[in-house]
């Protein structure tokens, strides 16, 4: 079906009228433009496009005050009587009133002009004008705390588009998913405790969830209070963020009591509001509890239901906008909720039931609510006059006598035509069949008046299935959409699902995956990008991607930002992932790629304009996939850090535990940059939490088969940058993955090489000295080849073990270091002696084994990726460090005049040597986590060393200052600053600190002797000190206080909290670390310096003469084979759902536990309870306690009518089947006895005809109903495109036979713009009199089709059509069927300013000879032809037509011929084919699938019935 769309064009020179205050901006003029349809004459303020501004604020800034205050008063009018006329009535304190309602003074000034100008008689349409409104702005109810509305006063004739932008632009209102009408009785009525509750709780529900508006008349009475109570209810309940319910009152401004207080023509910012019921009259006040009012204003005071039209004409308005969120565009759906009500309330059903608007009526409300809940499950025959007279004599008991004859008739018409659109009238009825959630009824009623509107192919199940997603509830989805009534193709969900991975659904996610939703199909190349592209603002991973296009436009030198790319996702992933692994998104080297050919039915859906639709477009080129899908949207959502989703995806993952651990790696890094303290601990969790899952999956693969867990650890991952298990691990830091004994396992037989891992140290020592005994028993080894006592290998299998070769670097580098002390205390000449020469050659060796290390490049990643790599390391930064220094002490050594600076640098190398003897003790046991705990408290000395030297420094240069003048020696003040205070912390006190012990012998009076310190001052008499002794002591007593007791202790404290915390994971730290050193000696050559030379030599020869690459040993890296990693990965993923499973049994286990123990403990509280209270509390307490009580049982008591239901919908279900299965075997026997199979005496009963009749019918299923034999459309309330109303007729009085004294139909003649479309005779009784009846009468042919009728009034019309049909036919030419019938093809076509399709033809104008419709569609040259066609057809209907035209005096009769083509390649079809054309550019002709959902006129899909009945075919 072509969907033909109409926009408002505005040329340039009036899009300055339209918005003045914009002027020639551009960017402000596509937004107004694409955004928002255009007003006349509505002026645009700069507000109306901030998106900051889509939620609600209260109260207003200043910015909003001023763009209402001049933006309102253009737009938005107010009413006012201009002509003072005195009324008969007078206001209820006796005074005199204008026609109006108003007071004299309360008119303008020049109200009481003289009658000459105006008129005698009051004419509102004369004497109410319109002026810019007075009334808007924020309203406060005074006394009832911080409640804050917006309101403003609006003309009656206001248009509605202007309201809706006014509330979504200014008020900063989100625009709704979901439009709930609420009307009912506008008195205050009383309602079941139960249901009220259940009333209030559903809807709040409904509309919190789905992000609903409810729209109400807004005053504090009636069924107006009962939403703002409920709304009050949830909001106290909830936090703010969850309580915003955005509720409209849309009221009568003449009957608003205490409206003067809201009169401000600048606008109220807030005006004061007072509730006060006691004395408001007839007015009423505005409730407390709704978020916005719209105050309609005609003139008038005290008249009530002013408000109406607009409020009908703004719910529809708004219910024909379209809203994108989540990436579905939908029609904003609307809904009426019915509770009790009169005569107002009946009439507001009837309209919102014409128009298509789905209702729900909550029975037990009251009044008409009940009346139509009590008649809607009967057939509409059954509903007749004195039904309804009995219905209203017990639910308007009270003002049953103001129910006149006529009015009983009215209500009897409106109440059947209600009933008998069943498919929008939906009954919520206090526990019956299930139904206990106003909520889910009115999803309910929504999805049932979706499913039976008419329309083609899968366009109404996709319209529910975006619905479903917009309001997030896949309950919803589950029980109303994905049922038995309609199979779903998994490519159908593709563009939804892109729309709930993009709003964050989980729920949906998973349950399109139930549906069948393949991710290979669904993630290609385009959808990711798209994916990326429409990332949260806010998310971290989305401002590092930004910062990349960014840098990337500065290098091309470019204005414009280049779009996302995988290449730059996989840029910022490398940085996350660490550079070990390779990039998963290479950089295409063409800009056009292939897409992936699915196709997807034609749902709109949009997101930042971007279509979804666009992704799964047919190609011609090849299919391009990505290579692992899962992974793909696993890194999407973890790098947003959606865990629920993550966690779906995760779930579907094959290489699971790679998965696992590299999105922990990612959310680690990504905390390190966040910003928000909560989502960093988030992401934390979140990362832990994924480390359990890689924990939980590998513990299960290592109960099952060692051999394959450890295959998992080292197998090379293609989808996660070739990397390994045991790498991501790592990378991350997940120490307790490492720390597992799976883990430990594996890297204690890499630690043993061949050998088995149960062989003693000292037997390797003891074969390591005396090789000859690895021909013993002494040593096993785990390979069956190497058991052979005389075999070689057992040799080269011994020395190349890392344990071996560990244990012999050890011993190199102890005789090393044994060497060099002997060298630097004993040896030390001169001229090097030949030991000497000896510690350079190994040194050598050293220095190429680190050159070897800093080069070796396995995977390719580069020397810069190498350097870093090895840099990182704080033990090559030890060795180069003592490389550095002994090679300077080596320059200095052989320098004759530098021979002793050379010795002292060597002997500092020496010490540095020494200190890498702590990286060899890492691999104890016992050591290791010692050494660990060293490292650690070494990061506390230098934070202790920071303080302690504001200290020293502090008493030093105090000290100094005031003992010595002016010591110029640089040594020596550092001695007496730093020096002599660091000593005294340790108890060496300087002598002549304070006097006493002063002896000038020891110090030099004027600074010149270089081995002395210079003197204090002292006196020039007796040469004794003359520094104030007291504050120098008093000095070293706080300095001592500080130091030694504070700081020391405080260095104390923190070593020994260290200690506790390191020591609760050292195990886990030393296992960690452990890997480095395995890994170390496992890549390294077998021997040990100063030998090692030798395979450096080797290794040189190899990759420089012989340009072998370097090889990764396959222990700790394996790439498998395609068939032996398929069958690893599906067995890793058989146990990951094991793991699962047992991880949701677990859960459930530990909640039913929770919940036993919570109903123990209040079990026995409550026993104790009732003991103390029966004997302390009086009577009064015990009520109270019997309040909660009662309380309690009613909840109890609910939950138990909410299961009750639930089984009653179930069998009400089975009922349903076997009464279903008891009229089929009834027509079995009936067809055999029919064929002489059996006597009627012997067909036993199946099943009780009186029992399915009187069945009670259930509103939500599809109720058999005979077809009325009366025409129903021709009995409409209103004329066809007029607002004359027709006389109600009901059932019972169609026959003329039946006596109805009170008809007297209005005398009605439509005008027809078109003069020929006229009948040329005027209505007048001179001009009917000269009309041929039942004859030709010219060119116009007056005969019946049903033979001669008597004429009193009356003139009929004749139309013809000849609708074509074919069969429906696959691609290869095989004709479809559908349930064992064929399907028939149906030409159609769709008229200009027409919203339904219709069979090709219409009326038959005088003298012509096909209908003019049919010629808009057919070529001129065609038209002989077709003519041809219609004679050699069947005739299908020939007479009367139920028709909304009709009339007692002049009908339609219709002439239906079926044309069919049995065969496809039919002569005549073609030739139809080629000559339909449109002569309206806006005429759509198509051949569409028969059935009986199409978009059909009703009495057109009659004719369809017959003809599939005549043909057989499927309907």
């Amino acid at each position: 079906m072509a969907v033909r769309g109409r926009r408002t064009k505005v040329l340039p020179s009036e899009l300055n009228k339209v918005c003045p205050e914009r002027g020639d901006n551009p960017a402000m003029h596509s937004r107004t433009m694409s955004d928002f349809e255009v007003v006349p004459n509505l002026h645009q303020s700069s507000s109306s496009v901030s998106k900051s501004r889509r939620k609600a604020h209260f109260p207003t800034g200043s910015n909003e005050k001023e763009n209402l205050i001049s933006w309102i008063p253009e737009n938005i009018q107010k009413k006012e009587c201009t002509y003072f006329v005195e009324s008969s009535q007078t206001s209820d304190s006796g005074r005199i009133v204008c026609e109006c309602g108003y007071l004299r003074e309360q008119h303008l000034e020049d109200a009481a002009k003289p009658p000459i100008f105006l008129g005698k008689e009051w004419d509102p349409s004369r004497h109410i004008q319109e002026m810019p409104t007075d009334a808007f702005g924020d309203i406060h109810f005074t006394g009832l705390g911080q409640k804050m509305g917006k309101y403003v006063r609006v003309s009656s004739d206001t248009p509605p588009r202007v309201i809706y932008h006014l509330m979504t632009q200014h008020w900063g209102l989100d625009a709704p998913n979901l439009l709930i009408s609420v009307t009912g009785g506008a008195k205050n009525f009383i309602m079941k405790p139960r249901l009220k509750n259940i009333f209030r709780q559903g809807l709040v529900k409904v509309a919190q969830t789905t992000g609903a508006w409810i729209i109400t008349g807004g005053s504090h009475t009636g069924v107006m209070k009962q939403v703002g109570e409920a709304v009050r209810d949830f909001v106290l309940s909830c936090s703010h963020k969850e309580g915003e319910i955005v509720t409209i009152g849309i009221a009568t401004w003449g009957t608003v009591y205490n409206r003067e207080s809201l009169i401000c023509p600048m606008g109220g910012f807030p005006a004061e509001y007072i509730l006060d019921e006691e004395n408001q009259g007839s007015l009423s006040c505005l409730d407390s509890n709704h978020s916005h009012f719209i105050l309609v204003d005609d003139g008038t005071h005290g008249k009530y239901g002013v408000e109406i039209p607009l409020r009908t004409s703004l719910e529809k308005f708004i219910s024909e906008q379209t809203k994108v969120k989540g990436g579905v565009a939908i029609k904003i759906p609307i809904v009426c909720v019915v509770l009790e009500g009169g005569p107002g309330t009946l009439d507001t059903i009837y309209n919102a039931i014409t128009n298509g608007t789905p209702c729900v009526i909550v029975e037990g409300s009251g009044r008409v609510a009940d009346v139509i809940a009590q008649v809607a499950s009967l057939p509409v025959p059954k509903i007749t006059i004195a039904l309804i007279r009995k219905k209203l004599s017990v639910f308007f008991h009270d003002t049953y006598e103001l129910f006149t004859e006529g009015k009983l008739v009215e209500w009897t018409k409106k109440i059947q035509d209600i009933v008998r659109s069943r498919q929008l009238l939906t009954i919520f009825r206090e526990g019956k069949y299930g139904q206990q959630d106003v909520d889910v009824a009115i999803l309910q009623a929504l999805f049932k008046a979706s499913r039976n509107q008419d329309h083609f192919g899968h366009e109404n199940w996709d319209h529910q299935l975006k619905l479903a997603v917009a309001w997030n509830r896949v309950d919803i989805a589950r029980s109303e959409i994905f049922t038995d009534d309609h199979e779903w193709k998994p490519t159908d969900l593709h563009p939804v699902m892109a729309a709930a991975l993009i709003s964050n659904k989980p729920e949906f996610v998973k349950l399109f995956l139930e549906q069948g939703v393949r991710l290979k199909e669904f993630v290609t190349w385009d959808t990711l990008v798209y994916l990326y592209d429409n990332m949260a603002p806010s998310c971290l991973f989305h401002s590092k991607l930004q910062k990349v296009l960014l840098e990337e436009r500065e290098h091309a030198a470019g204005s414009k930002m280049p779009r996302v790319q995988l290449h730059h996702v996989s840029q910022v992933l490398r940085e996350l992932l660490g550079c070990s692994t390779q990039p998963l998104y290479p950089k295409p080297k063409h800009t056009e790629r292939p897409r992936l050919s699915i196709p997807v039915p034609h749902i709109k859906l949009n997101v930042q304009g971007s279509s979804l639709r666009s992704l799964y477009k047919r190609s011609a080129g090849r299919v391009t996939f990505t290579m692992d899908p899962v992974r793909d949207l696993l890194i999407w959502a973890v790098v947003q850090n959606r865990k629920e989703l993550a966690e779906i995806i995760w779930a579907q993952s094959q290489d699971c535990m790679a998965a696992a651990l590299a999105c922990s790696k990612i959310l680690k890094e990504l905390a390190k940059e966040e910003e928000d303290t909560d989502t960093t601990d988030d992401m934390l969790a979140l990362a832990e939490q994924y480390e359990q899952k890689a924990i939980g999956v590998f513990t299960d693969c290592y109960r099952k088969d060692e051999e394959r867990a450890q295959k998992l650890l080292t197998r090379v991952s293609e989808a996660w940058g070739k990397t390994t298990c045991l790498q991501l691990a790592l990378e991350a830091k997940n120490m307790n993955f490492v720390s597992h004994g799976g883990v430990q396992a594996f890297l204690t037989k890499v630690w043993w090489g061949k050998m088995c891992v149960d062989n003693g140290l000292w037997r390797v020592i003891m074969c390591m000295l005396f090789f000859p005994l690895l021909y013993t028993s002494l040593i096993t080894f785990r390979e069956k080849r190497l058991q052979p006592m005389g075999c070689m290998t057992r040799l080269r299998a011994f020395f190349t073990a890392p344990v071996v070769i560990f244990l012999m670097n050890i011993l190199s580098y102890f005789t090393f270091l044994l060497l060099f002390a002997y060298v630097l205390m004993v040896d030390f000449q001169p001229s090097p002696s030949w030991r000497e020469y000896l510690i350079y050659f190994w040194l050598f060796s050293l220095v190429c084994e680190e050159i070897r290390q800093l080069l070796h490049d396995p995977d390719g990643f580069g020397v810069v990726k190498m350097a870093s790599l090895y840099f990182k390391d704080f033990w090559n930064k030890l060795d180069i460090c003592a490389i550095l220094v002994f090679i300077t002490g080596l320059s200095c050594r052989l320098i004759p005049s530098t021979l002793y600076p050379g010795r002292i640098i060597l002997s500092l190398a020496f010490i540095i040597f020494c200190l890498r003897l702590m990286h060899i003790f890492t691999v104890s046991k016992t050591l290791g986590p010692k050494i660990i705990i060293v490292k650690r408290m070494m990061k506390d000395v230098f934070f202790f060393l920071f303080l302690l030297a504001v200290w020293v420094v502090s008493f030093g240069v105090a000290k100094q200052a005031i003992l010595i003048h002016n010591e110029e020696r640089v040594e020596w003040l550092f001695r007496g600053v730093v020096y002599h205070s660091y000593l005294t912390i340790f108890g060496q006190i300087p002598s002549y600190i304070d006097g006493v012990n002063f002896n000038i012998d020891q110090c030099s009076p004027n600074g010149t002797d270089p081995y002395k310190p210079k003197c204090p001052e002292t006196n020039e008499d007796n040469k004794k000190p003359i520094f104030p002794e007291w504050l120098t002591v008093i000095l070293l007593c706080l300095y001592l206080l500080f130091t030694n007791i504070l700081l020391l202790n405080l260095l104390i404290a923190m070593f020994n909290y260290t200690f506790q915390q390191v020591q609760e994971h050292t195990d886990q730290i030393w296992k960690f670390q452990r890997h480095d050193l395995i890994e170390e000696y496992h890549g390294r050559p077998p021997a040990p310096p100063p030998f090692i030379l030798l395979n450096h030599l080797q290794i040189l020869v190899r990759r420089g003469l012989l340009r072998r690459p370097a090889t990764c040993h396959k222990q700790l890296k394996k790439k498998l084979e395609k068939n032996e990693e398929a069958a690893l990965l599906s067995w890793e993923m058989y146990l990951k759902e094991n793991y699962l499973q047992h991880q949701q049994c677990q859960e459930k286990q530990n909640t039913e536990q929770k919940i036993r123990d919570i109903a123990q403990r209040y079990q026995h509280s409550w026993d104790r309870d009732i003991l103390l209270f029966s004997g302390v509390l009086g009577r009064e307490e015990l009520g109270s306690v019997q309040g909660w009580v009662d309380v309690l049982v009613e909840l109890l008591d609910l939950d138990r009518v909410k299961r009750t239901g639930l089984v009653e919908q179930k069998l009400a279900s089975l009922e349903d089947q076997v009464h279903q299965s008891a009229q089929a075997l009834r027509w079995i026997m009936q067809v055999l006895q029919d064929n002489g199979f059996g006597s009627g005496e012997d067909v036993p009963p199946v099943g009780s005809i009186k029992a399915s009749e009187m069945k009670e019918v259930d509103l939500e299923g599809k109720p058999e109903e005979i077809q009325p034999p009366y025409h129903v459309l021709a009995r409409s309330l209103l004329y066809p495109g007029s607002h004359t109303l027709r006389f109600p007729v009901p059932d019972e009085k169609v026959p003329w036979e039946v006596d109805f004294p009170l008809y007297d139909p209005p005398a009605y003649s439509a005008d027809h713009k078109d003069m020929a479309m006229q009948d040329p005779f005027s209505p007048s009784l001179e001009s009917l009199l000269k009309i041929n009846y039942n004859t030709m009468d010219g060119l116009i042919d007056r005969q019946s089709f049903h033979g001669l009728y008597t004429v009193q009034d009356g003139l009929g019309e004749v139309g013809a059509g000849g609708p074509g049909y074919s069969w429906r036919r696959n691609l290869d030419g095989s004709i479809i069927r559908k349930s064992l019938k064929k399907m028939l093809e149906v030409l159609v076509a769709q008229y200009p300013l027409s919203d339904v399709w219709a069979l090709p033809g219409g009326s038959l104008e005088p003298g012509e000879t096909l209908p003019l419709k049919l010629k808009w569609i057919l070529r001129r040259e065609f038209w002989p032809q077709f003519q041809t066609l219609l004679k050699q057809g069947t005739e299908i209907h020939k007479g009367y037509l139920d028709d909304p035209r009709n009339t007692d005096n002049a009908w339609v009769e219709t002439v239906a011929v079926s044309v069919h083509f049995d065969n496809q390649n039919d002569v005549e079809m073609k030739r139809l084919n080629s000559f339909l054309q449109g002569c309206d550019p806006e005429l759509c002709i198509r051949w569409q699938v028969l059935d009986k959902r199409i978009p059909l006129h009703a009495n057109h899909k009659d004719l369809l019935h017959k003809v599939s009945t005549l043909l057989g075919a499927y309907y």
